[in-house]
């Protein structure tokens, strides 16, 4: 390897590690795809070595783009197949249950205990300790039906 190489080798190799590295401390899915891309311009330097290094640096930003898309579009759209849908969706896990009112509903809303949380609710007015069904769950209320 010649030596004027060995910085810029080391410079992409080194970015290339240092941010699939940092993903681990970073939430969700975004160094890994610009590692991703610092390790493809370690493979073109290796290759083509008299490409400058302003080339270098447009293609290291072209190619983080075009991996990030391919993400956004292609891998991220599918999802994750799962048994457990409503897994961190609480509310909308509790709809078709039927429990007693905590607090009466007046003018469209009251109060339910469901083990040790209380949860609003939105629905006809009925008295305290009536039996409601969940129908729904709308912008953080659950929305209730006489059972």
């Amino acid at each position: 390897m010649d030596l004027d190489l060995r910085p810029v080798v080391i410079f992409w190799a080194s970015l290339a590690l240092g941010l699939v590295a940092l993903e681990t401390l970073v939430p969700g899915a975004a160094l890994i795809w610009l590692g991703l891309a610092a390790g493809l311009m370690l493979v073109l330097v290796v290759f083509f070595p008299e490409l400058p290094m302003f080339w270098q640096a447009v293609l290291f930003i072209g190619s983080s783009f075009a991996i990030v898309g391919v993400y956004w579009t292609r891998i991220r759209k599918t999802g994750i197949a799962t048994t457990q849908p409503l897994l961190n969706r609480r509310g909308e896990q509790l709809v078709g249950q039927v429990h007693v009112l905590e607090t009466a509903i007046e003018n469209g809303r009251g109060r339910i205990r469901i083990g040790d949380t209380f949860w609003q609710v939105d629905g006809p007015d009925l008295p305290a300790g009536a039996r409601v069904r969940i129908t729904g769950f709308v912008a953080m209320r659950l929305q209730v039906e006489a059972a």
